[in-house]
């Protein structure tokens, strides 16, 4: 305890990272194992009595976000409160190791704002923050694009095979507008299966219409 409380002095969190070390006590592994389930111990009245103590120290010692977002927070804290005000940080600048920077500037993408609990909003508007203008939508493309290729790719996939186990490897030939198209429809899922969190609401219900599990995943 004393460690962690020599830590928030230092760093404004308890949100430390596993590897991190205070006065000799491995106090980031120490309290990564106190936030797994029952790692305040079976005994309830000492787990209170522990869990009250931490919280006496830092209230989000144990998040419900990742604790890399907290740590990320606690650091743009102490450097938004340094600036008095100021709002805009250009990536790179760091704080205790977090590039704050770059994770303000990805906080307030309004996907990403909008992808964060209630919670996590009010702490980023307390400090100033809040999400970027949507970006202006293109003007429509003449033919089908790339993605609309690759959903009726897997469509056509899907109702000749059956399912959606589509080789990575696989090419299917499709037909749009009177003109042949060679998709790698392998390619096309595994891709976009992997840029899973980034994809918009439109994309996601493309693959979800399709059956796909990950797409309705939160």
């Amino acid at each position: 305890m004393g460690a962690a409380r020599a830590y928030k002095a230092t760093h404004g969190s308890l949100a430390s990272p596993r590897n991190a070390v205070m006065d000799g006590v491995a106090v980031g592994q120490w309290l990564a194992n106190l936030r797994k389930p029952g790692g305040l111990g079976t005994d309830p009245v000492r787990a209170a009595r522990r869990r009250e103590a931490l919280e006496a120290i830092d209230p989000d010692w144990n998040p419900r976000w990742p604790v890399d977002w907290q740590r990320h927070y606690a650091a743009a804290r102490v450097l938004l409160g340094e600036e008095q005000g100021r709002t805009e940080i250009l990536p790179g600048v760091t704080v205790n190791g977090c590039d704050v920077g770059t994770w303000t500037y990805r906080q307030t993408d309004p996907d990403v704002w909008n992808s964060l609990l209630p919670e996590q909003r009010t702490r980023l508007e307390a400090l100033g923050l809040a999400p970027r203008p949507a970006p202006a939508a293109e003007p429509a493309k003449k033919g089908a694009g790339a993605f609309e290729r690759g959903i009726t790719a897997l469509t056509q996939y899907a109702t000749r095979e059956g399912h959606l186990q589509v080789p990575r490897q696989h090419t299917e030939s499709v037909v749009i507008d009177g003109q042949e198209h060679k998709v790698r429809a392998g390619t096309f899922l595994a891709n976009h299966k992997s840029r899973r969190a980034t994809l918009s609401a439109e994309k996601r219900a493309a693959f979800a219409a399709l059956g796909i599990d990950w797409a309705t995943a939160t």
